[in-house]
């Protein structure tokens, strides 16, 4: 490769440096264990989605893509070119709302970073250690990059915050993995900001589909091959975050570009992470943890319920409030709980539901209320409510760390328990304990291409 004059930031060096080292670096146990809970998150939802709307769509569209046959697409039995797998895996992540997420960042990363990882991975046929350093890479660079960007701002100007962290997280995991030396890095850095895109339009699409691509599979696909085409000798700018009308100019002028590197290698954003307790938006989390705890404790009815007031963080309620899709409707899901005792994959799905007349007139009693007060920049799935019943009690409850939120995470056992109410009906009761048999044992795995086997159908 012919020498570069190009300036280069010493923010950007550092960065480029480290991406390109992070795949041969030890991972701290505690990072390590936390990352394989949020993998075979990630697997679930990739397999649950594949049977979804959403997932069948892009299912059929890879189907005619053809491709070299370099990486799976989980939940069939196609092979394809790894960028191919990483679309159609990504958008089966967020076919729903059962993916992970990194609350400070406003972020998704398991649903465009492990797809990327995943078809780098089987490609070159790597071990699970080695694709495990990656995905913990891909988490780290998807939140930072949002952290400088201010995510909550950010989206409120009409940009989707995921689509664009997630897209540089998911370079970074694939670079890393296809041993990228710094410059290279930095090639693919610039390639993947020339495909930053995501609007907060997606929020108004009811099937999901344009949702999960923009979300999950466009920033898995892109990310692969802006590191595709730097190990293939693509050059061009070098320092993407720095100079004349950059990445940070184009689309912020209150960036902190310091985000990017501050604590790298020392604070690892995974622990950031949360993994939702329902398959629903995040912002919900809070709520419908609160109400479940209220009915359990109390024991009453629907039709006892004479108001419900959910207050939660202002900035978060404008993403879930009275949406047309039932998995992220705020109000819609509290009816169903109030109704069923619970929320299931299948009722959060139900769009049948959304015209019952019952839960109709229950959501008629229910409101959701922003309040400032509960905003916090770092911590969210929070809920203060208050219920009103006919008999004149008067139930309050709380919560700042709803089930599922790194304050309050799930348990390996809790994760399994999720993940198998997922994939069993796809994949069966054996082959879905023998792939979570193997991703429990993931750094042991030496050559995953082997769980093709083990998630194909």
């Amino acid at each position: 490769m012919r020498k570069s004059s190009q300036e280069v930031s010493s923010l950007t060096r550092e960065l480029s440096e480290y991406i390109a080292r992070a795949a041969g670096k030890s991972l701290p146990r505690a990072v390590a264990e936390r990352a394989k809970i949020h993998l075979v998150d990630t697997f679930a939802a990739m397999i649950s989605g594949s049977r979804l709307l959403p997932g069948k769509t892009a299912m059929a569209y890879v189907r005619t893509l053809g491709g070299k046959p370099e990486a799976g697409v989980v939940g069939t039995r196609i092979v394809t070119s790894a960028a191919n797998a990483a679309l159609a895996n990504g958008m089966f992540g967020h076919a729903d709302e059962t993916d992970d997420t990194h609350p400070p960042s406003l972020t998704h990363p398991g649903t465009s970073v492990v797809p990327a990882a995943l078809g780098i991975g089987e490609r070159n046929r790597l071990p699970g250690k080695t694709v495990l350093r990656a995905i913990v890479l891909g988490y780290d660079i998807c939140a930072r990059l949002l952290l400088a960007l201010k995510p909550m701002p950010f989206l409120r100007s009409g940009h989707h915050a995921g689509a664009f962290g997630q897209l540089f997280g998911a370079a970074a995991a694939a670079g890393a993995l296809l041993k990228l030396d710094a410059r290279r890095v930095r090639y693919m850095l610039s390639y993947a900001g020339q495909q930053a895109a995501g609007l907060y339009t997606m929020f108004r699409d009811p099937e999901h589909i344009e949702k999960a691509y923009a979300m999950g599979g466009m920033p898995a696909h892109n990310g692969t091959q802006a590191a595709l085409m730097a190990a293939h000798g693509f050059t061009g700018v070098e320092d993407v975050f720095s100079g004349e009308r950059d990445f940070f100019f184009t689309f912020t002028k209150d960036a902190d570009r310091a985000e990017l590197t501050r604590g790298l290698g020392r604070d690892f954003e995974l622990l950031r992470g949360g993994i939702k307790r329902w398959p629903v938006g995040g912002p919900i989390q809070g709520p419908l943890h609160v109400l479940r705890d209220l009915m359990q404790q109390h024991r009453f009815a629907a039709d006892e319920v004479v108001e419900l007031i959910a207050r939660i963080p202002d900035k978060e309620l404008e993403i879930v409030n009275n949406r047309d899709m039932p998995d992220i409707s705020v109000q819609h899901l509290l009816a169903v709980m109030l109704l069923d005792g619970t929320v299931t994959f299948a009722s959060a799905h139900d769009f049948g539901r959304m015209k019952d007349p019952r839960v109709l007139k229950l959501r008629e009693r229910i409101k959701a209320v922003g309040d400032p007060d509960l905003t916090d920049a770092l911590r969210r799935w929070r809920c203060v409510m208050e219920i009103k019943l006919k008999d004149g009690r008067t139930l309050t409850h709380q919560t700042m760390a709803a089930k599922g939120s790194f304050e309050n995470p799930l348990t390996r056992q809790e994760e399994e328990e999720k993940a198998l109410d997922l994939i069993v009906p796809i994949l069966g009761k054996h082959r879905s304990g023998a792939l979570l048999a193997a991703l429990w044992d993931f750094e042991n795995v030496n050559d995953v291409r082997s769980l093709r086997r083990l998630y194909s159908r």
